[in-house]
């Protein structure tokens, strides 16, 4: 229980830290949200009104302390482009970057997990599965965007290339190219580090052992390897979930899916730091709690790391 409640802290600290970087980085970052809400005709007085009026004004030190506060209560502030306020913007493009997530980490885990498994159920595909692995590795995801789309949307017509869709069937649909173009290349790493782990589990001592007292192979390979091959496979996993959302702003641009991801870059472009400032902290937040699962899933598989904790 001190070990959960210790990585739960960690994590905490962990989400406070990165939001003062994150606020405290965009504050120092060149341009000013006010010139650019008043437009080419700005006079001193209206740069005023506007810094007065978003707050901008007053000093880091109590920006920043109000807007952490209003943040903990969902309250984000007033979008400076679209003049109405970041938790109404944001409360419909959360589920769809959630739904595109989700559904990749499916892929990610079927296909990693079962392509790393494969080899040691069939040894003779091992060296099918390293290529195939490495090769995924390799493709950023914006190529595999761009590949599927080619073949799938406009050779194929198979699948459509461009928004979100509605109801769950138009949602499986429109979203099944994003979510594997953005699954690829972690796909194949989960694939990779899966076959690693299962492999040298499959060369320890106790494995040997079990296998000499006559238990069945089936019984090994689910008590004996996979549980202790699991550790790094959850470990990666985790990560990549993480990773997953830093990558769909890549991919809802490309597919032109109205998520946290494409808002994201109009916000940037738009020098609205009040939405920047959100959806960061909403990324640095799903990054923490997908390493915090990670971690407690690790307590529960492992009681080793649970004495390393407490140390």
């Amino acid at each position: 229980m001190r070990s959960a409640v210790r990585i739960c802290g960690t994590a905490l600290g962990t989400l406070l830290v990165a939001s003062l970087l994150i606020y405290g980085a965009l504050a120092l970052a060149p341009g000013d949200p006010a010139t650019q809400l008043a437009g080419p005709r700005a006079t001193p007085a209206l740069l005023a009104h506007i810094r007065h009026q978003y707050g901008l004004d007053r000093p880091f030190p109590v920006r920043y302390w109000s807007w952490l506060t209003g943040a903990v209560h969902g309250d984000f502030g007033i979008s400076l482009q679209f003049h109405q306020s970041v938790s109404s913007l944001l409360a419909p493009r959360i589920p769809v970057t959630l739904e595109l997530v989700g559904y990749a980490t499916v892929v990610i885990l079927v296909l990693g997990i079962g392509l790393g498994l494969l080899p040691s159920l069939l040894p003779r595909l091992n060296a099918l599965v390293t290529v195939v692995a490495g090769i995924g590795i390799a493709v950023p995801t914006f190529v595999a965007a761009l590949v599927l789309v080619e073949i799938f949307a406009l050779r194929l017509g198979w699948l459509p290339a461009v928004g979100a869709g509605s109801g769950l069937g138009g949602q499986l649909e429109h979203l099944t190219l994003p979510a594997f173009a953005l699954a690829f290349s972690w796909a194949a790493y989960v694939a990779q580090i899966s076959r690693a782990s299962v492999r040298e589990q499959q060369g320890r001592e106790h494995v040997a052992t079990a296998r000499g007292r006559g238990l069945p192979a089936g019984q090994v390979f689910r008590r004996h390897v996979l549980r202790n091959a699991s550790v790094p496979i959850i470990t990666i996993s985790g990560l990549t979930v993480a990773g997953l959302i830093a990558g769909s702003i890549v991919v809802e641009t490309a597919f032109g899916i109205g998520g946290m991801g494409s808002l994201l870059v109009q916000s940037v472009s738009a020098k609205d730091t009040n939405m920047v400032l959100a959806i960061s902290l909403i990324l640095v937040a799903a990054f923490v709690v997908a390493t915090t699962l990670s971690d407690l899933a690790h307590l529960a598989l492992d009681p080793r790391i649970r004495d390393r904790v407490r140390r």
